[in-house]
């Protein structure tokens, strides 16, 4: 049996992975009995965490927003810091981040304050973010982004509208599986119910997102995770530049580029670069950052990329 802080420490882990929990379940997984549960919850409301109970059959638990924010070892002014940092993290400001930064934010926000919620909003409003290149993606908006994380945390189904790529606006009701970021976007893998299929929806192509209440029993995806299902519907679009490259170095020099290209073994000291897009500027930088010769197999507009940035490069040298 498990000592009554750890269980305590166990039972908040919890109830901020899930909305909802139901009584038993939630019982079941800490092993105890409903009274010894309810003792845990008291415990924690004394310690300033808010969960609400809910009586009845089907009764449960849940971590609610409360007055203040709960005695987390940070004060206002750094709760509104993180969850500020977090939503630029969430952006790739830090890249590799992305996915465990949308958790922590979306653990934060469940339990801060209005008054907390609306001095990051103010924050956020006058923040300009960055880009390179000159390209600036579509924008992509932090609320939006948790309200679908929270709901495939939940396993609970959402409706949103969305844009594809030339085509009209459409409503969608879908199974939110999971968020994938990769590149510079977010990805929400889904079973769309009104086409009886898994999709997938760019973040920044999507609008309004509600969550339904309706909960809903995982299914089975197609593929091995949601990150192989996203990359194999991104390769089977038509794209402006199919780019290959053949780079002097073993493949495993090259895992930092895994979430945005495809990189294959081509002997134990060469491999080749292959990725899909609409610029170029993006693929020079990945090949900028291997740290060994290369060359370019097309297309022949990639060629001339790399000698613009070179000629650049090197007339910043002159004296």
């Amino acid at each position: 049996m498990a000592s009554t802080s750890s269980r305590t420490l166990r039972l908040l882990s919890l109830l901020q992975t899930h909305r909802y929990w139901p009584g038993q379940e939630l019982a079941g997984r800490l092993e105890v009995s409903p009274r010894t549960l309810r003792r845990d919850i008291d415990r924690l409301r004394e310690l300033g965490y808010p969960v609400n109970a809910h009586r009845g059959v089907d009764g449960g638990y849940q971590l609610a927003a409360g007055a203040a924010l709960p005695p987390l070892v940070v004060d206002d002014e750094e709760a509104v810091a993180l969850a500020v940092g977090m939503q630029a993290a969430t952006q790739g400001a830090v890249a590799g981040i992305e996915e465990p930064a949308l958790r922590a934010l979306t653990k934060v926000v469940q339990v801060m304050p209005p008054r907390l919620r609306r001095r990051v909003d103010a924050l956020r409003g006058v923040t300009v973010a960055t880009t390179w290149g000159g390209r600036r993606d579509e924008p992509l908006d932090p609320e939006a982004l948790i309200v679908v994380a929270q709901a495939c945390r939940d396993t609970e189904r959402l409706e949103f509208g969305y844009t594809a790529r030339a085509a009209e606006a459409t409503d969608r009701h879908v199974e939110p599986h999971r968020l994938v970021p990769l590149g510079r976007r977010w990805y929400l893998v889904a079973y769309d119910l009104d086409r009886h299929d898994w999709r997938t929806f760019r973040l920044d192509r999507l609008t309004e997102p509600r969550r339904t209440g309706a909960r809903f029993r995982p299914r089975e995806l197609p593929t091995v995770d949601a990150a192989d299902f996203v990359k194999q519907g991104i390769r089977g679009r038509p794209a402006t530049y199919e780019v290959e490259v053949l780079i002097a170095a073993p493949a495993e020099r090259l895992a930092h580029l895994d979430r945005w290209a495809v990189i294959e073994p081509d002997g134990p000291e060469r491999c080749v670069l292959r990725m899909s897009g609409d610029d170029l500027d993006w693929p020079v930088f990945a090949l900028g950052t291997c740290g060994a010769d290369f060359e370019v197999r097309s297309p022949p507009e990639l060629a001339e990329r790399v000698r613009e940035w070179g000629t650049r490069f090197a007339r910043s040298t002159e004296v």
